[in-house]
């Protein structure tokens, strides 16, 4: 019986460590940090929406089910860990000598939700009581804590998608918004965006890999996404790149590495498998017919283009493979509307196993 209490108290302490060092890598690490308990409510919620849209007639039936599935996974994080940490100290407390297993559950309880029905005699139990009430105090205050901090990324990321729009039409385009500039602007402007979104790309990868629930936060208008601006800029700053006859502007070329690693790093934290060195003579999902179609409008407007557009294209698919497969992947895991050369062609999420490691092509 000696043994059955010891062995008991030892699996409670992994199980009170295990869910705190979760509730630690979830909201206080500032970094990317993948937890397996968080992965499988995540993973575990996503399943029961997915079978609920499964029947949805339009992107906006969709959409207005899945904005839930984000903020219904984070409320069900301390839950999840309240209940291992409950579970841990009522191994604990019964290795202690605490009789029944019911009296134990009890006593517990009572701890970690401060509401004192149950009380203990002995020095080792009262400790446990007191200690189990103040990580059921810290849980909490952590998650009151988080919540700024993660609207406030959601804030600061949305601001940028919306005034997109104006720039680059709804949904975006990378055709579009370099003939707004020609119209209204000036090409010569377009090198203050892409300063502009070479910041925003380093914000959303800070902040949806430390913060990874932010990902998953729709925006407030259905027909936005940050992964479809994401995918319009970095398409229009290759486009510029490659085609319009326009001096060279090494902002651009930033703009586009910090963006291809932005959504890289995103991957990394979500399992979603790329090749990190990719051949530049690889096929695209952008054909050259549209390409083409793309180039065309842009000189109907009386955009200066390159003479030579053979050497435009392999210029254009040599960077756009830098982001190609990733960007499809990241707008097929979080579900974004129809749009040019992104949402229109997103790869089909599939639900991976919890524990599944990630690997390179």
């Amino acid at each position: 019986m000696l043994f059955l209490r010891v062995l008991s108290f030892v699996i409670g302490v992994v199980v009170v460590y295990s869910a705190l060092l979760s509730a630690i890598k979830t909201l206080v690490l500032p970094r990317s940090a993948p937890d397996l308990l968080s992965r499988a409510v995540f993973v575990t919620v996503r399943s029961l929406f997915e079978a609920r849209v499964r029947g949805a007639g339009s992107y906006a039936e969709r959409d207005q089910v899945l904005a839930f599935y984000a903020p219904i996974s984070l409320l069900l994080l301390p839950p999840a860990w309240l209940s291992l940490v409950t579970l841990g100290y009522t191994g604990m407390f019964w290795g202690l000598g605490v009789e029944p297993w019911y009296e134990a559950f009890r006593v517990s309880g009572s701890s970690l939700l401060t509401l004192g029905f149950a009380t203990v005699d002995d020095l080792p139990e009262t400790i446990l009581v007191f200690s189990e009430a103040t990580i059921g105090l810290v849980l909490v205050a952590l998650l009151i804590a988080y919540l700024p901090t993660m609207y406030a990324a959601f804030s600061r990321r949305e601001a940028a998608v919306t005034l997109l729009e104006v720039r680059a039409g709804n949904p975006p385009s990378a055709v579009e918004m370099i003939l707004r500039f020609h119209r209204i602007q000036g090409l010569d402007r377009l090198s203050e965006q892409w300063e502009v979104w070479e910041a925003w790309f380093a914000d959303i990868e800070e902040s949806h890999t430390s913060l990874p629930a932010v990902a998953f936060f729709r925006s407030p208008r259905a027909e936005h996404s940050w992964v479809t601006a994401a995918g319009a800029v970095l398409d229009a700053a290759s486009l510029t790149l490659s085609a319009v006859d326009i001096p060279s502007d090494s902002r651009a070329a930033l703009c586009i590495r910090a963006g291809y690693l932005a959504l890289r790093h995103i991957a990394d934290y979500f399992r979603i498998p790329y090749s990190p060195d990719p051949d530049p003579t690889q096929p695209i999902s952008v054909t050259r017919e549209e390409y083409d179609a793309a180039c065309e409008r842009l000189a109907s407007d009386g955009v200066p283009l390159k003479r030579d557009r053979d050497q435009a294209w392999r210029d254009f698919a040599g960077w756009r493979v830098n982001y190609d497969s990733v960007l499809l992947d990241v707008a097929g895991l979080i579900g974004v509307p129809s749009s040019p050369w992104t949402g229109d062609r997103a790869s089909t999420f599939r639900l991976s196993p919890i524990t599944r490691r990630r690997k390179l092509f």
